[in-house]
Parts: structure tokens; sequence; C-alpha cells
């Protein structure tokens, strides 16, 4: 395979990897604005990304082992291996900037997801508080329309005209 195609994947990668990052910063900012109505969409997004992107890396171990076949290297080696066997030329220091993008975005990536969890984890226990807060008694409104315990609130056949 020709390295210009394992680079031209490897931009698509990064590319997903960015669009991953972005859609994780956004589920943060609704989760952190309380926009909680959004989350399911946001969620819905990151899986297809997460998809797309594992596909990509699927296409791109195949195309690392082409290489590194076609550089005499062993057919299992990765993208480190291929820089580190890369024949002269420009193309080591290609897929080694390549790398570090990749691991920074990766890193990044990992940051928001973990960040996101608390923060679900967090709305999730105020949810539950809130609901435990509410007591076992139900109210309704009263007959004024303000919220009151059903117990002073009579069924309107019960009350006295």
């Amino acid at each position: 395979m020709d390295p210009q195609k394992l680079s031209a994947l490897l931009w698509e990668e990064r590319e997903l990897l960015e669009f991953l990052t972005f859609k994780l910063d956004e589920q943060q900012l609704l989760l952190t604005t309380g926009r909680t109505r959004w989350i399911k969409f946001a969620t819905t997004e990151i899986e297809q990304a997460t998809a797309r992107l594992r596909a990509a890396g699927l296409a791109r171990d195949l195309a690392v082992s082409a290489v590194a076949e076609d550089w005499g290297l062993a057919e299992d080696a990765g993208l480190r291996q291929i820089i580190a066997g890369a024949p002269g030329g420009p193309w080591a220091e290609i897929f080694s900037s390549h790398l570090a993008a990749m691991t920074a975005l990766t890193d990044e990536i990992e940051e928001l997801r973990e960040a996101n969890e608390q923060l679900l984890r967090d709305a999730v226990r105020s949810t539950q508080e809130s609901i435990a807060g509410r007591g076992s008694r139900p109210s309704s409104n009263n007959a004024s329309g303000s919220a009151g315990d059903p117990a002073e609130n009579p069924p309107a056949a019960d009350r006295k005209m």
C-alpha cells in the first residue's frame, strides 16, 4: 500500500477524533447548563461518531499492515513500528505527527468522557434526591389553585356548600 493512502486514512481518523471531541464538549455544555432535554440526541451522536471511529480504526490497521509488509516489517506492526522502520524520507516525521495528534486527541476525549460521566452521575443523584425530598404524601392543587396536601383538599363532592 502507498504510504500516502495510510496518511490520508490517518487524517480521516484525526478528523473523526476531533468530531468526537466536539460532540463530547457539546454534551458537557448541555449537562452544565441543565439542558438535559437534548442529552439523548448528543449521546446518540457520540455513539455514531464512536462507531465511525471504530470503522476508521479497522481501515487504518489494514493500511498499516499493508505498509509494514511493503516496507519489509512484520505484518502485525503498529504505527509506532512503521515510524521506527520507515525508509529515508519524510514518512517517519509525517506518521509521528499523526500519532502525536491522535494521542493528544485521545487523551482529551478520555478527560471529557470522564467529566461527562461524573456530570451525568451528579444529575442522576440530584434527580433522585429531588424525588426523595418530595416525601411520601402526594400533593395536589386546592380549590384556590395553589399546591397543598390532598388531605386538606377533599374532593368537591365531599365539601359542604
